[in-house]
């Protein structure tokens, strides 16, 4: 158990840091997570008394008591939460309520579009597959194949004067288009 794992780390190498990783973690499962400390000697004793006093009491605080630190730190220091937040991509805070839903109803105006070919004249099916190509940089059997199988998307996420501008060549060429 225990005992060998922390033999396993006075070895060297490598081995020392999966050892000490295994051993956190089976002294985890058998102590209460805030009982278990392993730390370095050397780091300890560098250390200054009453930074290590406040690491202790820290680390025996509830979640609760440390959400409370947290914001009283910050508005101790004047710090806002806009410079607490890390990279795109983390977890909101604890307490941290998502935005109501009448705010995501006022989102802004729709500033992306889709052309869709929804069919063609097959009179004029060689125009609006000459067009296509034009206007996506497709090659031949691409265009052809969109052409031919439309409903299709032509381009998406264009503003809406490329999109009215593509409609437009589009219709001219024979195609009945939608914009989305």
């Amino acid at each position: 158990g225990v005992g060998v794992l922390a033999g396993a780390c006075a070895g060297g190498g490598v081995q020392r840091g999966r050892a000490a990783t295994a051993l956190q973690r089976a002294a985890a499962r058998v102590q209460p997570l805030g009982a278990v400390r392993l730390r370095s000697s050397s780091a300890e004793e560098d250390m200054d008394p009453k930074i290590k006093d406040l690491v202790d009491q820290i680390a025996s605080l509830s979640l609760l008591e440390a959400a409370q630190l947290t914001d009283a730190l910050k508005e101790r220091l004047g710090i806002s939460d806009a410079m607490m937040m890390p990279a795109a991509g983390a977890v909101p805070a604890a307490g941290a309520t998502p935005p109501p839903a009448a705010e995501e109803a006022a989102a802004p105006e729709k500033t992306a579009f889709s052309v869709k070919l929804e069919k063609f004249d097959p009179a004029s099916k060689i125009k609006v597959i000459k067009e296509v190509r034009a206007l996506t940089g497709l090659g031949l059997k691409e265009a052809k194949e969109l052409v031919e199988n439309a409903p299709k998307e032509i381009k998406a996420d264009v503003k809406k004067e490329e999109a009215e501008e593509l409609k437009e060549k589009l219709e001219a060429a024979g195609g009945t288009v939608v914009i989305e």
